[in-house]
């Protein structure tokens, strides 16, 4: 039997989501295409015969970038059982079938996809239509990164003096112990994560190290859901691979819970952690739910720092309850923590997206705002009570997307913006930027972050 699996996008990273389940269906004995169109062109023969189709969906942008390829995949193979898995699926799942998946799979997708190509490889009829939600512990299989493209062609680590690293991806664990409003993991995971065991982790950085890796990207929602896990399995990795660097995402919240193990990460080998801080308004920190404050941001950038541990925080800058002078006001605490080139400049633009099952429509104010769900653009839309907060967000968006395409640094960026921002108010910035430096003082993977 042949089994087709695709992954469209994820953020840069040699997808772990077709590596962990190659590794399960070889085992049933079952041929596996692995197919990243991030990377590669969509290979018709390769496909052709497959009959199993299951395609990878661990974020909006790759599912928007899925919906166009299954019409043409299914010409390929009229008879094949298709399947969506990972954490967008389930999200869409209505949408999924009416675009012809057979079965969605969310959560632990591993062992459900390994039963369902059980089942087709013997011959027996498969229900179309159905939905699995796993939230089960599973003992994870090393991944198989077979047929996949080298590392080489992923996104890479660009330290501070220019030098550039290979980067490889794995994950530690799964799923989120907390339940933030706008988070998507929150409607599949409800609160719970699941670690991967350390022995396969372990092995998996093994096999990437002999495969060219110098830096590993640690995918996990927040490394520190289960900090020990988290500390024990990088120092293993250190004790092996003492030159390897790395780097996670951790909330503001665990960075000051266990601040005393930051020291000790940096010292491991960390080039950076990620967090996603959102938002500088306390009120809109208490709509999301991120249980920390304004207040917190400041003092974990300052634990970080001292801790020599870069902090590289994410923002959705353009939310329903900003103003103009609440974003003009975020890009001056930038400035004023020194962030300014820790910040990935399409962070300065991002604007909220509300996608199905999102808690947010749990909150009264929230479901006034938003319009009927759009299936083409795969969430609830939202216009600002002030139009001219929406014009000054799409302004901001054309600044940052005609400035990376120019090449300028990420100071040159950011000083645009924040002009472009108090020229909103009818103000000038309250003092210049130094925009002099020609590239960022910090370390960051070469395709940032979105979604």
């Amino acid at each position: 039997m042949k089994a087709v699996l695709i992954s469209t996008y994820e953020l840069g990273r040699q997808p772990f989501g077709l590596a962990s389940p190659a590794a399960w269906l070889r085992r049933e004995g079952i041929d596996v295409v692995s197919l990243d169109l991030s990377r590669q062109p969509l290979d018709d023969v390769a496909v052709a015969g497959a009959e199993l189709v299951g395609f990878y969906l661990p974020m909006h942008t790759a599912t928007r970038l899925t919906l166009p390829k299954l019409e043409h995949i299914r010409r390929l193979c009229p008879s094949a059982h298709f399947c969506a898995y990972g954490l967008y699926a389930p999200l869409n799942a209505d949408l999924l079938r009416t675009h012809g998946v057979d079965t969605i799979l969310g959560g632990e997708f591993e062992t459900s996809l390994a039963a369902l190509a059980r089942q087709i490889a013997a011959g027996m009829p498969v229900a179309r239509g159905t939905e699995d939600l796993s939230l089960l512990r599973q003992q994870f299989l090393v991944p198989d990164r077979t047929g996949l493209p080298s590392l080489d062609r992923y996104a890479n680590l660009t330290l501070a003096d220019g030098t550039r690293r290979v980067v490889g991806y794995t994950e530690a664990s799964r799923g989120c112990k907390h339940l933030c409003r706008h988070c998507p993991i929150v409607p599949v995971y409800n609160g719970t994560f699941r670690i991967v065991q350390r022995d396969v982790v372990l092995a998996d950085i093994r096999a990437q190290v002999a495969a060219g890796a110098e830096h590993i990207t640690f995918g996990d929602p927040d490394f520190f859901n289960g900090v020990r896990h988290a500390i024990e399995l990088v120092r293993a990795v250190h004790a092996e691979f003492p030159e390897l660097t790395f780097d996670v995402t951790v909330k503001i919240e665990h960075l000051l819970k266990h601040r005393e193990h930051l020291p000790e990460l940096a010292k491991l080998g960390c080039a950076f952690v990620t967090s996603a801080v959102e938002s500088i308004d306390d009120d809109v920190l208490l709509i999301f739910d991120k249980r920390h404050t304004r207040a917190d941001f400041v003092a974990a950038v300052h634990a970080c720092r001292e801790a020599r541990l870069v902090l590289i925080p994410t923002f959705v800058a353009f939310t329903p309850w900003i103003t103009a002078a609440g974003y003009a006001m975020l890009l001056e605490s930038l400035v004023d923590l020194d962030l300014v080139d820790h910040l990935a400049p399409i962070q300065l633009c991002i604007r909220l997206l509300i996608s199905a099952g999102s808690r947010l429509l749990e909150l009264p104010e929230v479901r006034r705002l938003v319009g009927s769900y759009d299936p083409l653009a795969l969430v609830y839309p939202w216009k600002h009570p002030d139009p001219a907060v929406d014009e000054l967000q799409k302004a901001v968006e054309g600044i940052v997307h005609a400035g990376l395409a120019a090449g300028l640094p990420r100071r040159a960026i950011f000083g645009r913006v924040r002009q472009r921002a108090w020229i909103a108010l009818n103000q000038t910035p309250p003092s210049e930027l130094d925009v002099a430096p020609g590239r960022t003082e910090v370390p960051y993977l070469n395709e940032p972050w979105y979604c």
